[in-house]
């Protein structure tokens, strides 16, 4: 198959940087472009660190946990302790490299098994990355045929995908509705049900062998967390934010990671030119046998470039995670009560001309400079801005780098019988691919 032409969007109308909406009785504000998005996420970013008491939030996990907990001492303390686990049973351990390359492995053999017939490589990702989350949290991977915490995932997915549904948009604006026994807000509900059921189960099994102030894994710390703030009235650990933490970062340690890998495999079979670029660096920097490294990274800015421009080009989670303001500001000249509910439009951001040249157009090149060497850019900020950005991003970074480069070492990447698939993206809290096959043929 020979080059294609650059695969182009649409592109988007010109938004004013901000402007108000009332959804259904939600007073709240839309941030555009980056400059809008930097001033009130990180010059402000106390004011905008809250989350808003939507419907949804406070019937699904109180206001509490992690993710949709409300600024202050409880989101505080606990975004410390996940970031400390990340680091200290995660990417901050020598051996933790070796735990994802080992994954990589059975990543690798999994996808073998198909012996280059077609396959949607959707659960087998899914299966991946979910392991390198599960070894901070619980200090275990699970096997691919582990189909419980398949099911468990797959409800995740499909809540993420429910979501954004027009009938939680109404649950949202008329939570009376919720009295009634049909709808999509229902079977978002009655998943959540079944996943925390299941993470309770997971998290008991994972405290088994519990030593105390010895923790192996992420919950075995929060336990010591619970312990030591018996006697706090103020403390906010429990039992309960225990299982919805647990489940906030599983969904974003897997949805995220697996789409953007997904997005990856996708373009490297509609681009079999730029697939072929990243070969050619694979197998100059890294060769056929020695498996990747993190170190490798910084020596191949192609790669690196690919996988920085599928992150902006997809934009994973366009609308980021709502925030909220904690108390009256303005910005720009208009006033924000205390208590907005605020969308930053970070799909406007990845499109912001003022920032990228051509942006519907997708090309890896935007990120070297004459010299072919790597050039970060300001703009692209998938992981957000300001005190709520993702805790995980750096461990997402070796996740794509080390899956997507071990990939393509091993395998040819095609559409089978040179039938592309739509590319137009699944709607949701996320963008995710439509379903599609890929042939992976061993180099």
């Amino acid at each position: 198959m020979g080059a294609r032409q650059h695969w182009r969007k649409r592109p988007s109308s010109s938004l004013a940087p901000i402007f108000s909406l009332d959804l259904g009785g939600i007073s709240t504000v839309v941030l555009n472009g980056y400059d809008v998005i930097k001033e009130c996420l990180v010059h402000q970013s106390e004011i905008f660190a809250d989350r808003p008491c939507l419907p949804l939030f406070m019937k699904m996990t109180k206001m509490g946990g992690l993710l949709n907990s409300r600024y202050g001492r409880g989101w505080a303390d606990h975004r410390r302790l996940a970031v400390n686990s990340f680091r200290y049973f995660g990417y901050g351990q020598k051996s933790f490299e070796s735990k994802i390359l080992e994954e990589t492995q059975f990543f690798a053999d999994a996808i073998e098994t198909y012996s280059g017939r077609p396959f949607d490589f959707k659960q087998i990702i899914t299966n991946a990355v979910s392991n390198i989350t599960n070894l901070i949290l619980f200090g275990e991977r699970f096997s691919y045929e582990d189909t419980d915490f398949q099911h468990m995932i797959e409800l995740f997915s499909e809540n993420v995908e429910l979501a954004a549904s027009a009938s939680v948009f109404l649950y949202n604006a008329f939570p009376w509705i919720g009295i009634l026994p049909f709808g999509k807000h229902q079977q978002l509900f009655r998943n959540a049900d079944v996943v925390y059921d299941f993470l309770s189960r997971l998290i008991e099994k994972a405290s088994v062998n519990r030593k105390p102030h010895s923790p192996q894994h992420f919950v075995d710390a929060y336990l010591d967390e619970m312990d030591q703030g018996k006697n706090d009235a103020l403390s906010s650990f429990s039992k309960e934010n225990l299982i919805f933490s647990v489940g906030e970062l599983i969904i974003a340690g897997t949805e995220t990671t697996t789409n953007v890998l997904r997005w990856a495999i996708l373009f490297m079979a509609f681009y079999p030119n730029i697939q072929g670029q990243v070969w050619k660096e694979i197998d100059l920097i890294i060769g056929p046998n020695r498996k990747p490294s993190w170190d490798d990274k910084c020596k191949m800015p192609y790669t690196e470039a690919v996988l920085h421009e599928v992150l902006r080009f997809c934009n994973i989670v366009p609308l980021g995670i709502f925030h909220a303001t904690s108390e009256d500001t303005a910005v720009r000249g208009y006033s924000i009560p205390k208590g907005t509910t605020v969308i930053t439009n970070l799909y406007s951001v990845h499109f912001d001309e003022k920032y990228w040249r051509d942006p519907e157009m997708f090309y890896p090149e935007r990120f070297l400079d004459t010299s072919g060497y790597f050039s970060k850019k300001e703009a692209l900020v998938p992981f957000s801005l300001g005190r709520r950005h993702c805790l995980g991003e750096q461990l997402a970074w070796m996740e794509m780098f080390l899956f997507f480069t071990a990939l393509l070492q091993q395998f040819h990447l095609h559409f089978p019988h040179e039938l592309v698939p739509n590319l137009k993206p699944r709607l949701g809290m996320t963008l995710q691919p439509q379903p599609y096959l890929i042939c992976a043929k061993r180099r």
